[in-house]
């Protein structure tokens, strides 16, 4: 039997490293608070408006400063002090905070009020993400990369499975302003792991400091195949096999289930995901990212598609289950490829890609699976997409096949 560091998580990183051990806490509470924002705001809405289209509106909100203030946030964290810029972004979320609990608090219950502090807040996000993902390899070596980024994993995605559930809980017994002044003290965790943290300016070599451009950083990942390779990757998962937009139809046409059915669905992928960074210590033994990536994507494609074959829900959730964890696997490496491979003054600007794809892959997915499903079926738009998955990913790795061949001790962008 293997170890138990190659079977549970590696807490290498977090035993390793004082600074990397505060950063990961300070992550993890605070990206907990705001996910109880982000359902206090929504309930919010609701209660303010009773609409859903309303509701709606909220994750646009945030999806519009997302994709264009994070190419513009991972340049600035390849000019300026990382540390600085990460204490001033998680410093500027925390009066956002502020604002809707003294908002709250006061009875001034206003949309546009709602609408434009999570707006602000996904603008400081955008700043935030690519200077604190740049650190990282600052941080720790190399070698413990995947370790620090299953640790992430587990952070995003217990966050998404407790953070809601919690703020459901606090609104109900205590109301808005509970939730949000919560998430005011847990971004206090974050604010003092960034104050510890020794100064982080990019390496540019010598010289003075040198603006960075954005178009350079595209220029640059437009002549780096590897890294390239890992966006083309992940978007062929979450543009041809999203089927989230499409829980509420399946649910009742399938599965003849209701809201609740529709919540297991959406939180099966996050189950298995929890459980792919839990049992993540073998992760560390891979050299070959590039196919342990096309691997996962394979993987996750073959689970969607099994789950548009399935008609009984628990079977259907262990596939999304089985889906979640191979996207933990293929994020997991696509992350340590992207800090192992990319050149210090360079990091910034390829984690602010990172943060646009994240966002718009999914969000191009939903467009993509509720068209073809109104055109057709939500059977052969799973399926299909799922398939579709499997085939662009294979066909990449055809066609590039030194990813395939990438090696860890010898990271190549």
């Amino acid at each position: 039997m293997p170890p138990r560091g190659r079977i549970f998580a590696d807490l290498t990183p977090l035993r390793t490293s004082p600074d990397y051990r505060r950063l990961w806490c300070g992550n993890t509470v605070s990206w907990m608070g705001q996910q109880m924002t982000a359902l206090a705001v929504s309930l919010q809405v609701y209660a303010i408006t009773g609409s859903t289209f309303s509701v709606g509106l909220v994750g646009l909100c945030s999806l519009v400063p997302l994709v264009v203030f994070g190419l513009y946030g991972g340049a600035i964290a390849d000019t300026v002090d990382r540390r600085k810029l990460g204490l001033a972004s998680a410093a500027g979320a925390t009066v956002m905070s502020v604002v809707l609990a003294a908002a709250a608090l006061a009875g001034y219950h206003r949309v546009w009020l709602l609408y434009t502090v999570v707006a602000l807040q996904a603008v400081c996000f955008a700043m935030n993400s690519p200077a604190r993902s740049s650190m990282i390899p600052r941080l720790l070596p190399t070698e413990q990369l995947p370790a620090a980024n299953a640790l992430q994993s587990l952070t995003t995605n217990l966050g998404l499975m407790g953070g809601p559930m919690l703020g459901g809980v606090i609104v109900g017994l205590w109301g808005y302003q509970a939730a949000y002044l919560i998430d005011v003290v847990a971004f206090g965790a974050s604010l003092y792991a960034m104050w510890r943290l020794p100064a982080m300016r990019p390496d540019q070599g010598e010289g003075p400091p040198r603006r960075a451009s954005v178009l350079d950083g595209l220029r640059f990942l437009a002549t780096r195949p590897n890294l390239r390779m890992t966006f083309f990757a992940d978007l062929a998962a979450m543009v041809l096999a999203q089927p989230r937009a499409l829980y509420p139809a399946i649910a009742a046409l399938w599965f003849g289930g209701d809201a609740r059915t529709v919540g297991l669905l959406v939180a099966a992928p996050a189950v298995g995901a929890v459980l792919g960074g839990l049992f993540s210590g073998w992760l560390g033994g891979v050299r070959r990212h590039g196919l342990a990536i096309l691997l996962g994507v394979a993987a996750w494609g073959a689970a969607i598609a099994a789950f548009g074959l399935s008609r009984h829900l628990w079977l259907g959730l262990f596939f999304l289950a089985v889906a979640g964890c191979a996207d933990t696997v293929s994020m997991v490496f696509r992350s340590t490829m992207l800090q192992a491979a990319t050149p210090d003054e360079m990091r910034g600007r390829l984690q602010g890609v990172f943060i646009v794809v994240v966002a718009g892959g999914p969000r191009l997915g939903d467009f993509l699976a509720g068209s073809t499903a109104d055109l057709s079926s939500p059977a052969v738009a799973v399926v299909g997409g799922g398939l579709a998955c499997v085939l662009v990913v294979t066909a990449l790795g055809l066609g590039r096949r030194a990813f395939a061949r990438y090696d860890a001790r010898d990271p190549q962008p």
